[in-house]
């Protein structure tokens, strides 16, 4: 269970529409710090808008969003990440090109505040070589550093994309279907390196495989139509019939 009560991220009736489609209305949740909260609903239930309203990535129309106790709803995607929110999205960001190494790299000196026109020989900087070994190595990814991305399985190079959203020491991680098109083995791969994350870190993930949800979630929360149809512990989003009927039954 999440490690206290504490309200560490709140959204108080966010709203948003995209052309008379209303995405998201009138969505509120409360995540408490350490606390494991799966956001899951049909296709189209309004999931990753919700993502973006609260990473910063869409502004709500109506409503706020709340992070620490402050109301960050007008805070664009880079000031929320200061204050330590980070987030991985359902389309791959990485460089496929270039080596594992050479992805870690970029992320950690843009954590520093580095552009990538100051990106100097690996070696030359024991600070940042010394903190991407370290982030490698905790995620198991060391061993294939001078593979390029393109060349690693597709699970692997979830759990970097995964990863580099840890190079900042983030306090809040929004996974947005992180386990999606991968093979049973990587799925399992990625959710048991998920459930070692330490409890000071709190998880806000979406993902459409139950075994996922119900492995990982504290509590869960279903989306339908762009509302929030209902929340509880696994157990009891398990039985309800509701979400049976607008969510088990589709997939």
């Amino acid at each position: 269970m999440a490690s206290n009560d504490i309200s560490l991220l709140e959204t108080q009736g966010v709203s948003i529409s995209f052309g008379g489609v209303q995405a998201v209305n009138g969505v509120s949740i409360r995540v408490a710090a350490g606390e494991r909260r799966v956001v899951i609903g049909p296709n189209g239930a309004g999931k990753s808008t919700l993502f973006n309203l609260i990473g910063g990535q869409l502004r709500p129309q109506q409503g706020s969003v709340r992070l620490f106790g402050a109301d960050v709803s007008s805070f664009p995607d880079w000031r929320r990440a200061r204050l330590g929110l980070m987030r991985t999205f359902q389309i791959s960001r990485l460089f496929r090109a270039m080596t594992v190494w050479d992805n870690a790299m970029i992320a950690a000196y843009g954590c520093h505040g580095l552009s990538l026109q100051s990106l100097r020989p690996a070696d030359s900087d024991t600070v940042l070589t010394n903190e991407v070994t370290g982030l490698l190595d905790d995620w198991d990814l060391l061993g294939l550093s001078q593979y390029t991305v393109q060349n690693i399985g597709h699970g692997h190079q979830r759990l970097l994309e995964i990863a580099l959203a840890f190079a900042s020491y983030p306090k809040v991680v929004l996974l947005d279907e992180p386990t999606a098109g991968l093979s049973e083995g990587d799925r399992d791969m990625v959710t048991r390196r998920l459930s070692r994350l330490p409890r000071e870190l709190t998880l806000i993930l979406t993902d459409h495989d139950m075994d996922v949800v119900f492995n990982l979630a504290d509590r869960i929360t279903v989306l339908n139509y762009g509302e929030v149809l209902t929340e509880g512990d696994p157990e009891t989003i398990r039985k309800d019939e509701r979400v049976r009927d607008v969510y088990f039954g589709q997939v």
